[in-house]
């Protein structure tokens, strides 16, 4: 996304929308009541009966955002509009539709540290890796996005079996090698993570030819080809700096720090009412929340209890996490109510 200008005293910003990724950040920012001008396009009629004809024009409209529509390619703000047109009175609803190329104003009464954040990351420049798991006979190929990753490609080797011979054929690899050339040619990856258990990633290295492609790889051991896998590569601390801007890798971070206090019993806490109760003692200093509860949320009309929340850390210094619930993360996290919370100090409930 990029950031074209901002007022934060005054709350507005102008965005330029690059990506899908940036729709799922925009789906978390534009909250009912905020204010949102941009271009639409109306169907018009000039002239009267038999010789009337119907064109498309452009308007631009300044609507109150009610409702929030997001979906892969377009985000949908419905709303009041603002500031009346011939073609479009005040006060009547409308929608103004976002997607890629789409400029727009933003206007909030307030824009929280939290928010602020996310608008920064979104209009970070987007580094993409290639990942690629491997063992013996199956290989699972993702790229990583702003907000985590998206899995591009399950492959099943035809390999003969353990008993019979324990590596892999050769036409398996130089599968492997052109699905890498491909997918290095389509994303233009800046780097390429080939992970395995055992000798698997280093018998493919050997023998991919291309330096262009050989200088990008980075070799890690994982235990399997599974999400599980890529939850355990992004963590490897030898890809902290490579990685340090993957969204899935701060996910899953505070996400095992989040388990490693509830197993403990002491700095953690999961569930609406329970971190209800921390906020109000000033406790959090992570608030972890999942985009499937704030969608539940907003659905049920309960989403300003949640906002308050979310002000109440921001404003003690906490911070706030939103995870997609596309990511293995942030499917835990779901599992645990959508909402959970690392601690400053423990609590005696």
């Amino acid at each position: 996304m990029d950031l074209l200008h901002s007022d934060f005293k005054k709350g507005n910003v102008t965005l330029r929308v690059t990506d899908s990724d940036d729709l799922w950040y925009l789906s978390h920012l534009i909250d009912p009541g905020d204010i949102v001008k941009g271009k639409t396009t109306r169907k018009i009629k000039i002239g009267e009966s038999e010789n009337a004809k119907t064109v498309k024009k452009t308007l631009i409209l300044k609507i109150e955002a009610e409702t929030i529509d997001f979906q892969e390619q377009v985000l949908r703000i419905n709303g009041k509009v603002q500031e009346g047109l011939e073609e479009v009175p005040k006060e009547s609803y409308h929608a103004l539709s976002l997607e890629v190329g789409t400029e727009f104003t933003l206007e909030k009464p307030q824009w929280l540290a939290y928010q602020r954040q996310k608008l920064q990351e979104a209009c970070l420049k987007k580094y993409s890796y290639l990942l690629c798991l491997l063992d013996r006979e199956e290989a699972l190929f993702a790229l990583t996005k702003k907000r985590g990753y998206a899995l591009l490609l399950n492959l099943q080797g035809d390999v003969p079996k353990k008993a019979q011979k324990t590596e892999v054929k050769g036409n398996f690899q130089e599968e492997l090698i052109k699905k890498i050339v491909e997918y290095n040619e389509r994303f233009t990856p800046e780097k390429i993570i080939i992970a395995s258990p055992a000798f698997y990633k280093d018998d493919l290295f050997k023998i991919i030819n291309s330096p262009t492609i050989k200088e990008k790889i980075v070799l890690v051991p994982c235990s399997d080809v599974s999400e599980r896998g890529i939850d355990e590569v992004i963590k490897r601390p030898e890809l902290a700096i490579i990685l340090k801007e993957s969204r899935a890798r701060e996910e899953q971070i505070l996400l095992d720090l989040l388990l490693e206090h509830l197993q403990k019993n002491t700095l953690a806490c999961y569930g609406w009412d329970e971190v209800q109760r921390a906020v109000a003692a000033g406790a959090v200093q992570h608030l972890l929340v999942t985009d499937n509860f704030i969608h539940k949320l907003k659905e049920e009309g309960k989403y300003i209890l949640l906002d308050e929340i979310m002000t109440r850390v921001d404003n003690l210094r906490g911070e706030v996490h939103i995870f997609t619930s596309e990511l293995e993360s942030g499917r835990k996290l779901q599992g645990l109510g959508g909402i959970a919370a690392v601690l400053r100090y423990k609590l005696q409930w």
